[in-house]
């Protein structure tokens, strides 16, 4: 049996037959492909019937540099299945490197044909292929350019934009929307998204029984019949439960966001599209944020007489611009720790013309909350925006209260050295009774990977810290509003920022070294994740309880003053949870609740109590 060796001239024309009625554009996927394999695509010539079908491969060669759609659509790709059988059906020939670093096809008898070289001179191969290399990376260099150049721009304020890119980049004030009702009393990202939005909230409900509970036991009795409450929280599904609750009690409800960042806008549309007038999209600016909180507060016609707060803001406009409206609001609900101070320093100074309600320091908010939220949390809002690995990382956490005993519980479980900064000297004992370091920030902030404030105070973390930090460090915080970090000392000409992804930025400083700053400075979990449903069903029942007794509760019972939620009700709201868990409790026999002192369905510890 004979064998024919292809020539190198053979090579080339079957190459410049298959390639010559290809344009550029068409050709350059196949510039991928190595010099031998172009040779081996060439039929050997006169090896076979000219006329016969070509073979098929027994599956499609595994994707590559050359691979994807433009690839398998070019009339050259089609070929790739046919060599590679032709390869096969021919034992008799074997691939040799040459010396010069091409390829050469040696046949039994010894014959060498230095096909590779001549078909890369006829086609021009190498030169395409740089070519082909470079156009796209050209093309991504000046999409990254204006990118960065406009993100720059962007994180110097907080009206930078975090919705899907598929949304138009018009601000809702200037949109003129409806519902389906014909109704055009809200201001929302884009309506239209309101049946996602339902769904949210629909899984939502799924997992805060205490709410859902409350709905069915007090939906006929109706206790907040003639309630107006004015809200300013995060608008989450979790919170569109608490409205939908807060509605089916009686109340009418206008609201806004407390946060710029955590709004969900399909929630926001939802919630609108059931009628409920809410003024908030993600991504707001701080002059969007108050305007906002005016459209809530200043409409003809309705006057509000209950306000849930979430930080002290609209309370705070409230007083600053419609200070008369004390005289019909009934009470103040606030959960924050930031809110809750401002209220005892209006109290302090004799200013709080109404009674308030601290829900942050009741057990159900302070102990589930604080303390459960942010120890699932904090993991989850690292993640997202950083994919960081925790494991030997080096972390200081700023403040070891409820908060801060959640993020280091986390920090520590998946490997974390955790280093711990406090003025309490309780709190301290405490964080050094618990396994962490108890440092000054001073001490370690040249060496650590995350910085993380958990104070509820201000400056805690300042531009002079910021400086000595590590390149790469990460810097965010889980207290409240943005007040923790020094954010405003970093809007200087000297620095650098990049958006890298949605609410991260690279602060650079003029040596090349950067932190990571998560969410501007503002509350991580909050703005670049999401928090536990169930522990958020817990908060909420605790505001609603608050709401529902401050409003009903009999003139001269509450003074102006802060209040912490009677502690019945507080069990109350850990009582509506535990069905959840199969839990059953366990009753006092009257003997024993005479022994203790206490009445056999509670309260069972006295307010002094430390859970």
């Amino acid at each position: 049996m004979s064998v024919q060796v292809v020539s190198a001239a053979a090579a080339a024309k079957v190459r410049e037959v298959e390639l010559k009625d290809l344009s550029p554009s068409e050709a350059e996927p196949q510039l991928g492909l190595s010099t031998a394999a172009v040779s081996a695509m060439a039929p050997p010539a006169g090896g076979g019937d000219p006329e016969a079908p070509a073979p098929v491969a027994e599956r499609p060669p595994a994707p590559g540099p050359g691979s994807g759609p433009a690839a398998a659509l070019s009339p050259a790709a089609g070929k790739v299945p046919q060599a590679s059988a032709m390869k096969r059906s021919d034992p008799h020939h074997q691939h040799q490197r040459h010396r010069d670093g091409g390829e050469a096809l040696v046949s039994p008898d010894g014959t060498v044909t230095e096909a590779p070289r001549t078909v890369k001179k006829q086609i021009q191969f190498a030169d395409q292929k740089q070519e082909f290399n470079k156009r796209p990376t050209k093309i991504g260099r000046r999409s990254l350019s204006r990118s960065i150049s406009q993100s720059s721009t962007d994180s110097y304020s907080s009206a930078a934009s975090y919705t899907d890119s598929s949304d138009d980049e018009t601000s809702p004030r200037d949109k003129q929307q409806k519902n389906s009702k014909g109704s055009s009393d809200f201001c929302v990202k884009n309506i239209k998204q309101a049946e996602f939005g339902r769904r949210e909230i629909e899984i939502a409900e799924q997992e805060m029984p205490a709410l859902m509970a409350l709905r069915k036991r007090a939906q006929g009795e109706k206790p907040l019949a003639g309630a107006k409450i004015v809200g300013c929280t995060h608008i989450t599904a979790q919170t569109a439960v608490l409205m939908e609750t807060l509605g089916a009690l009686g109340a009418q409800c206008r609201w806004a966001a407390c946060n710029i960042y955590s709004t969900l806008n399909e929630v926001a549309a939802a919630l609108a599209e059931n009628g409920f007038p809410v003024f908030a999209w993600k991504g707001e600016s701080e002059d969007d944020f108050w305007w906002c909180i005016d459209r809530c507060v200043n409409v003809e016609g309705w006057q509000p007489n209950m306000i849930l707060d979430d930080g002290g803001d609209l309370t705070h406009w409230i007083y600053k611009k419609y200070p008369n409206m004390f005289k019909k609001i009934k009470g103040i609900v606030e959960e924050s720790v930031t809110g809750v101070h401002r209220l005892y320093q209006l109290s302090k100074a004799g200013k709080l013309c109404v009674p308030a309600m601290n829900v942050n320091d009741s057990v159900t908010k302070q102990k589930f909350d604080n303390l459960y939220c942010c120890r699932e949390s904090i993991l989850d809002g690292l993640k997202r925006t950083t994919d960081m690995m925790f494991g030997g990382k080096q972390v200081v956490v700023c403040g070891y209260g409820e908060v801060g005993k959640g993020c280091c519980a986390a920090l520590k479980a998946m490997g974390s050295i955790v280093y711990v900064t406090e003025i309490d000297p309780i709190c301290a004992l405490q964080a050094c009774m618990d396994g962490f370091r108890l440092v000054k920030l001073n001490e370690v902030i040249r060496q650590v990977d995350i910085v993380i404030t958990c104070t509820g105070n201000k400056n805690v973390v300042t531009r002079e810290h910021l400086d000595r930090m590590k390149n790469s460090c990460i810097v965010c915080n889980m207290g409240h509003s943005n007040t923790e970090i020094d954010v405003a000392s970093l809007r200087t000409p000297e620095l650098t920022w990049e958006r890298v992804r949605s609410q991260v930025d690279h602060v650079i400083w003029p040596d090349g070294k950067r932190i990571v700053l998560l969410a501007e400075g503002r509350l991580l979990n909050l703005s670049c994740s999401t928090v536990p449903t169930f522990v958020l069903s817990i908060t909420a029942t605790t505001q609603a309880l608050a709401l529902i007794e401050l409003y009903n509760a009999p003139e001269g019972r509450y003074k102006q003053d802060v209040y912490l939620l009677p502690k019945k009700m507080d069990e109350y709201v850990a009582s509506l949870h535990l069905p959840t868990f199969d839990a059953h409790l366990t009753e006092l026999t009257d003997e024993q609740a005479k022994y203790l002192g206490l009445n056999k369905n509670g309260p069972f510890k006295p307010n002094y109590y430390r859970y």
